[in-house]
C-alpha cells in the first residue's frame, strides 16, 4: 500500500482524510502494526490508481465474524481505552446475553444460514472481554432508553446481566425514562470511544448503513449529543432500581 502511494505522489494525510482515519494509523498500516481493512485498500486502490491490485487484497485478509458496515469500528473497539454509548432500541453488543443476542442474529433479514448465526454470537460473546478482562480496564458508559428495556426479547436474565455489568467498577449505566426524553434522544444511537493512541471516534449504525468518522466536529456533535442525553437519565443508583423493578415484574 505505501509503494503505490508514494508511486502515485498521495500523502498519507491525502490517504487518511479520504479513508476517515488519522495518518498514524494509516502509518501503523503501512508498517505492519495494524491489519489494514477493507475500506482502507479500497480508497487507496482508488486513490493510487492501482487498478483493482490493492482492493484484491481484501481476499487475503482474516475474514471478519461481524457484519461489513460494522467491522472498522470492531477493530477500534479493541483499542479502546474509553467507551461511551447511547443505545435507543436494542441492548449494546457488550452487555447482551448470549440468548438475547441468538435471538436478534436469529431474527435477521435476509435469513441467515446456521453458520452465521453461531460465528456471528461467538463473536459478540468474545467483544465482552473488554467489559471486565483488560488491566487497566476499560472505562464504558452506557445509556439505555426506556424502550429497550420493554421489548419481548429483554427477560429477566438480560435484566439481571445488565445489573451484574453495573455493579463493575468501570462501567457506569444509565437508564432514560419516556419522561425524561429529549429530541437527542431520538436521532438514534451512538458510540464515541478513545484508543490507546488517543485516537477519538463517533460511531452510529443504521439497519443498512454504519459510520465511523474521526472528524473532530463529527466526535464533537456526538459528544455533546451524549452529554445532553446523560444529565437527563436517571443516576446508576435510581436505574438500578428501575432495572431491579423490572426484574420483580417478569
Amino acid at each position: 500500500m505505501k509503494r503505490w502511494r508514494i508511486k502515485a505522489n498521495v500523502t498519507r494525510e491525502e490517504l487518511a482524510a479520504a479513508s476517515n482515519y488519522s495518518p498514524d494509523t494509516i502509518k501503523s498500516m503501512e508498517q505492519g502494526v495494524r491489519m489494514p481493512t477493507p475500506r482502507v485498500l479500497d480508497v487507496a486502490d482508488e486513490l493510487c490508481r492501482a487498478e483493482g491490485l490493492l482492493s484484491a487484497a481484501k481476499e487475503y485478509l482474516q475474514r471478519e465474524r461481524f457484519p461489513a458496515r460494522a467491522q472498522d469500528f470492531m477493530e477500534r473497539e479493541k483499542e479502546a481505552i474509553s467507551l461511551w454509548s447511547y443505545e435507543a432500541m436494542y441492548i449494546p453488543g457488550l452487555l447482551q446475553t448470549q440468548g438475547y443476542a441468538r435471538a436478534l442474529i436469529e431474527s435477521h433479514v435476509p435469513t441467515l444460514d446456521e453458520e452465521t448465526v453461531e460465528q456471528r454470537t461467538a463473536a459478540r460473546m468474545d467483544r465482552q472481554s473488554i467489559v471486565s478482562g483488560p488491566k487497566p480496564p476499560v472505562g464504558l458508559s452506557f445509556v439505555l432508553y426506556e424502550a429497550v428495556l420493554r421489548v419481548p426479547q429483554v427477560d429477566a436474565e438480560q435484566l439481571r446481566h445488565l445489573l451484574e455489568a453495573s455493579s463493575l467498577r468501570n462501567v457506569v449505566l444509565q437508564v432514560l425514562p419516556f419522561e425524561r426524553a429529549i429530541p437527542a434522544a431520538f436521532m438514534g444511537p451512538m458510540v464515541l470511544l478513545e484508543t490507546r493512541d488517543h485516537e477519538r471516534f463517533a460511531f452510529s449504525e443504521g439497519p443498512f448503513a454504519s459510520d465511523l468518522s474521526a472528524d473532530p466536529n463529527v466526535v464533537n456533535r456526538v459528544s455533546e449529543r451524549l452529554s445532553m442525553i446523560r444529565t437527563q437519565a436517571l443516576s446508576t443508583a435510581e436505574s438500578a432500581c428501575f432495572i431491579e423493578g423490572m426484574v420483580d415484574q417478569q
